[in-house]
């Protein structure tokens, strides 16, 4: 694990990180959820993983689902936060997506929610997503679920300020040169100015494709929203990969 500190390291142990963040729909991320469950057709006997599971509400719902869940995450408090929902078939561990969990043990990984693309070098991407495949069952499945870049920077939105919990966040975005979509977030609080920083890189659909034939993940399907809609490069909103692990295939 890299011994510099990275943006997600700091931002996502923040408070303000969920401060901003509180308004984030329940009922989307169920609706999508629900739809994931009656896709895959997931089962009480299957083993699947949330990956970056943030404060685990996705991994948690699955749970009340009937689900055997395991949530990981980088951040220690999000994780210290999700475990007090723990139970013998919801288990949360802080862990990196760069490294294998737990090899061969999964039968669903979901990697959901632009939860991806947040490292500096090209070679972690393809590191998680390599990391993701080892942790399939030989016929598993993996579904990365990221934004679609040509959507948001025809549709990128410079500066925007926010009131929340009396705290006022001074957002801005932009392309960076090394193509990172760049938010950068001020503020102050109790006297003292923040300033936090996310970059997520615009990862294209043929980039993305590279990274699965590199892991040995064959592309079974592409979603464009969290109704399961077909992906349309220039419309849609996500990019949904549904991914068949095929392990004597990898070149990770």
């Amino acid at each position: 694990m890299p011994t510099t500190k990275e943006w997600f390291g700091e931002w996502f142990n923040s408070p303000y990180y969920h401060i901003l963040y509180k308004h984030r729909d329940q009922d989307e991320a169920r609706f999508f959820i629900n739809n994931l469950v009656a896709y895959f057709g997931f089962s009480p006997a299957h083993s699947l993983q949330d990956l970056a599971c943030g404060k685990g509400r996705h991994s948690i719902y699955l749970n009340q689902l009937g689900f055997n869940v395991t949530g990981l995450d980088l951040s220690e408090q999000n994780i210290r936060y999700a475990r007090r929902y723990a139970n013998e078939r919801l288990h949360f561990d802080v862990h990196d997506m760069r490294q294998v969990y737990r090899e061969g043990a999964f039968d669903f990984i979901l990697n959901l929610f632009t939860s991806f693309g947040y490292f500096a070098a090209d070679l972690d991407n393809q590191r998680a997503v390599c990391a993701a495949a080892r942790g399939l069952t030989p016929d598993g499945k993996l579904l990365l679920d990221f934004l679609n870049p040509y959507h948001v920077l025809n549709t990128l939105v410079p500066e925007e300020v926010r009131q929340v919990e009396g705290i006022e966040f001074h957002i801005t975005r932009h392309l960076s040169g090394d193509g990172f979509i760049v938010k950068d977030i001020r503020f102050s609080d109790g006297g003292e100015q923040h300033h936090f920083q996310e970059r997520v890189k615009a990862i294209t659909y043929q980039n993305f494709l590279q990274y699965f034939k590199v892991a040995g993940l064959k592309l079974v399907e592409t979603f464009g929203n969290y109704a399961l809609d077909p992906y349309v490069e220039d419309q849609s909103d996500r990019m949904i990969f549904v991914l068949q692990n095929q392990p004597d295939q990898s070149r990770c």
